[in-house]
C-alpha cells in the first residue's frame, strides 16, 4: 500500500496555491495587469481583495492553510482552459505520480494500492484522473483509490481496510440525520413557486415569516437563561464566542463586528469563530464545517478560557465544527449555549441551554438563509443586547456608549446629547469634539438642564 499526499507538499493544494500565486505575480510584474479572466482575477475574487498589491500583503502573513484554500480557484482556471493554471495541475499531478512510481520500485510493489490523500485529490475529481494518467506511464498495474479520510487516522484505517466502510456506514447515518430535520422537509406552500408572479412570490415571503413570530415565544425563558448566562460572564471580564458554519456563522460574527460600534465595548468581548475562516464570510468553503476536530482546535487556538461563554449557532442542529467546539468548551468549563431551528435534530449536548426555534421549511427547501437565518439573527440580537442594557450600555432606550466613529453616529451623539441635557446641538456637538466623542462620560458628568453651563 502506498499512501500519495505523504511524499511533501508537491502536488498538494497548498503547492497548487503557491504555484498559482507565483504565475499571477509574474504575470502582474510582466504586463502590469491581472489580465482577462487569468488567475490575478479569480485569485482576487476568491481573497475579497481589490489588487495584486493587496495580495502581495497578504501572501506576507498568510497561513499555510489559508493559501491552501486558494486551489480550488486554480482548478476553475484550469477548466476554463487557462493556459498557466492547466500547467499547474499538470506539473502537480505528473511530479505526484513521480514520487509514487519511485516509492513502488523501491518497495518492489509490481502492482501498488495507490491511495490518494488530502482535501484536493478528494474534491477535485478532475486531478485524481490527471494522477492515474501520469501513474499509469511508470506503474501500469496500479491501483488507485482516494482516502475519505485526513491525516494519521485515515492511514490507520486505510491499512486495517476499514476506510470506505466507516465512511458508507457514517455517510448513511448523516444522511438520516438530515432528512429527518424541519429544515431539510418540502414546504407545502411553495411547490409551485418557480411559476410565480414577482408579486406572487413576495406575498408568499411575507405570510411565512409569520412562522417566526410563532416559534419565537416559545422559547422566551430559554432566551432569557441565555441573557442571563452572558451578562455574568462579560461582568466577571468573560467574552462570548459564537460559533459556526455558512449562513450561521456570517450571522455571528456579524452580531459580534456590531458591538464595539454600538456599546463601546472592544472587539474581544464578543468574538465570532467561523468554519473555514474569514474566507467563509464572502465565499463557500468546502468542507470546513465537517470536522468536529477543526472546531475543537479553533476553540482552543482562540485562547476560550472557563469564564467565558461559548454560542454554536446551526440550523440544522447537526454541523460538526459547531458541536466540536461545544464539546471542547464543555471540557475546558465554559458556560455553553446552543442555538438552532431543529427541533428533531438527533444530536444532543449538555449545553447549559439549547434553544429551538422550530421555523419549519423554508420555502426554498434546505436554504437556512431564509427563515432559519431571520430567527436566528433575532435571538443574537436579543442575547448580546439584553447583556448589554443588564450591564449598562443602555439608558432609558438610548445607546449611550456607542462610538462615534462616523459622521452618522457623530450626529446621532450630538442629538442624543443634546436633547438629554436640553443644549442646542452645535453646543453639544462642541462638547463631544472636546471630549474626544465620549458620549457616556458627558451623560454622566453632565446636569440635565444646565444648558451653556460647559
Amino acid at each position: 500500500m502506498l499512501l500519495a499526499g505523504a511524499v511533501g507538499d508537491v502536488g498538494s493544494a497548498f503547492w497548487l496555491s503557491q504555484e498559482a500565486l507565483r504565475a499571477a505575480f509574474h504575470h502582474y510584474q510582466m504586463h502590469g495587469s491581472t489580465g482577462e479572466d487569468g488567475l490575478g482575477r479569480l485569485l482576487l475574487r476568491d481573497l475579497c481583495l481589490n489588487g495584486m498589491k493587496e495580495v502581495v500583503e497578504w501572501s506576507v502573513g498568510a497561513s499555510k492553510e489559508e493559501v491552501a484554500r486558494l486551489a480550488p480557484a486554480v482548478f476553475e482556471a484550469a477548466g476554463r482552459g487557462e493556459k498557466e493554471a492547466v500547467e499547474i495541475v499538470e506539473r502537480g499531478a505528473e511530479r505526484t505520480a513521480g514520487y509514487v512510481g519511485v516509492a513502488a520500485r523501491r518497495m518492489g510493489e509490481g502492482r501498488p494500492r495507490v491511495f490518494l490523500q488530502g482535501s484536493v485529490f478528494l474534491r477535485q475529481s478532475v486531478y485524481v484522473r490527471e494522477f492515474e494518467r501520469r501513474l499509469k506511464k511508470v506503474c501500469p498495474d496500479a491501483v488507485v483509490e482516494v482516502c475519505r479520510r485526513a491525516g494519521a487516522e485515515g492511514a490507520a484505517l486505510l491499512a486495517l481496510g476499514r476506510d470506505v466502510a466507516i465512511e458508507e456506514e457514517e455517510e448513511v447515518m448523516e444522511m438520516e440525520e438530515m432528512a429527518r430535520a424541519l429544515t431539510e422537509q418540502r414546504n407545502p406552500r411553495s411547490t409551485d413557486i418557480d411559476t410565480m408572479t414577482p408579486e406572487e412570490l413576495v406575498e408568499v415571503f411575507i405570510r411565512e415569516e409569520d412562522s417566526i413570530r410563532k416559534a419565537l415565544p416559545r422559547a422566551a425563558n430559554l432566551l432569557g437563561r441565555a441573557v442571563r448566562i452572558v451578562t455574568a460572564s462579560l461582568r466577571n471580564g468573560g467574552r462570548l464566542f459564537y460559533v459556526g458554519a455558512g449562513t450561521s456563522g456570517r450571522l455571528g460574527m456579524l452580531d459580534a463586528s456590531e458591538i464595539p460600534p454600538t456599546f463601546g465595548e472592544p472587539p474581544e468581548t464578543v468574538q465570532g469563530i467561523m468554519a473555514g475562516g474569514v474566507r467563509a464570510l464572502y465565499r463557500s468553503v468546502e468542507g470546513a464545517e465537517d470536522r468536529p476536530e477543526d472546531g475543537a482546535e479553533a476553540v482552543v487556538d482562540r485562547g476560550v478560557g472557563p469564564g467565558d461563554v461559548v454560542c454554536g449557532i446551526t440550523a440544522s442542529g447537526r454541523t460538526p465544527f459547531v458541536f466540536g467546539a461545544l464539546e471542547r468548551a464543555t471540557e475546558i468549563g465554559c458556560k455553553t449555549i446552543l442555538i438552532t431551528c431543529n427541533e428533531n435534530r438527533v444530536r444532543r449536548t449538555e449545553c447549559d441551554v439549547e434553544i429551538d426555534i422550530p421555523t419549519g421549511p423554508e420555502l426554498i427547501t434546505g436554504s437556512t438563509r431564509l427563515k432559519a437565518g431571520t430567527a436566528t439573527k433575532i435571538c443574537l440580537n436579543i442575547i448580546t443586547t439584553g447583556a448589554m442594557i443588564q450591564l449598562g450600555k443602555v439608558k432609558s432606550n438610548l445607546m449611550v456608549s456607542l462610538q462615534a466613529t462616523n459622521t452618522k453616529l457623530q450626529d446621532r451623539a450630538s442629538r442624543l446629547l443634546a436633547k438629554e441635557r436640553d443644549w442646542t446641538y452645535r453646543e453639544a456637538r462642541a462638547a463631544l469634539e472636546a471630549s474626544g466623542w465620549d458620549l457616556g462620560a458627558l451623560l454622566e458628568t453632565s446636569t440635565r438642564g444646565s444648558r451653556g453651563s460647559h
